[in-house]
């Protein structure tokens, strides 16, 4: 026999993911990374004295001065990296919980070089894509599907779901 492989666990990191509705579409916010080269969802680590939903209120309000109301569950993990191979200290992977976030208001982040920006579904995942390996790019695409999936069934009006023939049929006998 072999020796038992380790699972290493990667640290967590909490992630907003602010969205807005406008009319039908749902757009989300996005920051620049602190090198300011990427775009990403405002996140970090989690606090001892906070809620994991809790730090992540904290990063979109710090990282994008996005105030609103966030999911107290998250709806999805990820796994992100930060850093490139090739410089000291190399890539690190982390597991990100991510939160659904509705953001009712904006203000001056306290993070400067941060740049805000709304974005529809389509081009989020574009900017979210660019410059990342593709293996993490497909990460954010998901979270972005999950995002749009979650936010949409919870705007539906349950009066909108076809009634099935058997309960039409019961209701007119």
């Amino acid at each position: 026999m072999g020796s038992p492989r380790i699972a290493k666990s990667l640290p967590l990191q909490v992630a907003a993911i602010c969205y807005r509705k406008r009319g039908t579409t749902v757009e989300f916010l996005l920051v620049n990374t602190n090198g300011g080269n990427k775009w990403t969802f405002p996140k970090g680590s989690p606090e001892a004295s906070l809620s994991h939903s809790q730090a992540a209120e904290r990063e979109a309000a710090e990282e994008a001065g996005a105030l609103g109301t966030i999911e107290p569950r998250h709806f999805h993990l990820y796994i992100h990296s930060k850093g490139v191979f090739w410089q000291p200290g190399g890539v690190q992977e982390f597991v990100v919980k991510a939160f659904l976030m509705e953001i009712h208001e904006l203000r001056q982040p306290d993070e400067p070089m941060r740049h805000p920006t709304w974005v529809a579904a389509e081009e989020a995942r574009q900017r979210l894509a660019k410059g990342r390996e593709v293996k993490y790019a497909r990460e954010l695409e998901t979270v972005i599907d999950r995002a749009l999936e979650r936010i949409h069934f919870h705007s539906e009006p349950w009066g909108k779901y076809p009634e099935s023939r058997n309960t039409r049929a019961a209701a007119h006998s």
